[in-house]
């Protein structure tokens, strides 16, 4: 089923402060801090990012999705400072083979994250929720739902808009990259654990 993704990401310096502010507000965790290994599939020559999409498999503990994303050019929240996208997604047993299944069409692995995701809900909107993402270039946490929502979460946050991020975690960590040098390629732990080399 394909949906419009509103959403907006903020950085998060102090997650337990974040966190205990949502419970103040009466959110609820509706799944518990677990691990999210993505994988974005791309044809030698990047055709997909070239048109703003991704093809992305998801492993996040025991659930495996499927997930396709487009810009929508005819929305007109398109052009305001949401991050909007229309997505199609859907469950999967076993997103091995289907990564070696988009292989043989002559899709690769493009791009690698992970991160440890935790999801918030509110009983009182259902479908919109908070989500904080503990990734290896610092915490993040991405509010999606209607844009009053977003606009009216931010408020009883005490988040200043001006620190809110459309970018996505990609965009996210070839800044970092810039900013600090790396040469990993992919946004893991393990490779963005790796100093950076020092040039001479």
């Amino acid at each position: 089923m394909s949906n419009a993704e509103i959403e907006l990401k903020l950085p998060v310096p102090d997650p337990a402060a974040f966190q205990a502010r949502l419970l103040e507000l009466g959110f609820h965790i509706e799944t518990p801090r677990t691990f999210e290994h993505n994988t974005l599939y791309d044809t030698p020559t990047r055709d997909l990012r070239a048109r703003i999409e991704i093809l992305r498999i998801r492993q996040y503990g025991d659930i495996c999705t499927l997930t396709h994303k487009r810009t929508n050019p005819q929305n007109s929240i398109e052009s305001s400072r949401y991050k909007v996208r229309i997505e199609t997604e859907t469950t999967v047993a076993d997103g091995t083979a289907l990564g070696r299944i988009f292989e043989q069409l002559g899709y690769g692995p493009a791009f690698t994250y992970e991160k440890y995701r935790t999801e918030w809900s509110h009983p009182d909107v259902p479908g919109a929720h908070v989500v904080v993402d503990e990734t290896p270039i610092g915490t993040y946490a991405e509010l999606e739902g209607p844009p009053v929502w977003i606009d009216r979460t931010l408020i009883d946050l005490s988040i200043n808009p001006a620190i809110c991020l459309t970018d996505s975690y990609g965009k996210l960590f070839l800044k970092w990259k810039e900013s600090t040098g790396s040469s990993a390629e992919n946004l893991t732990f393990a490779e963005c654990a790796t100093p950076a080399l020092t040039c001479h």
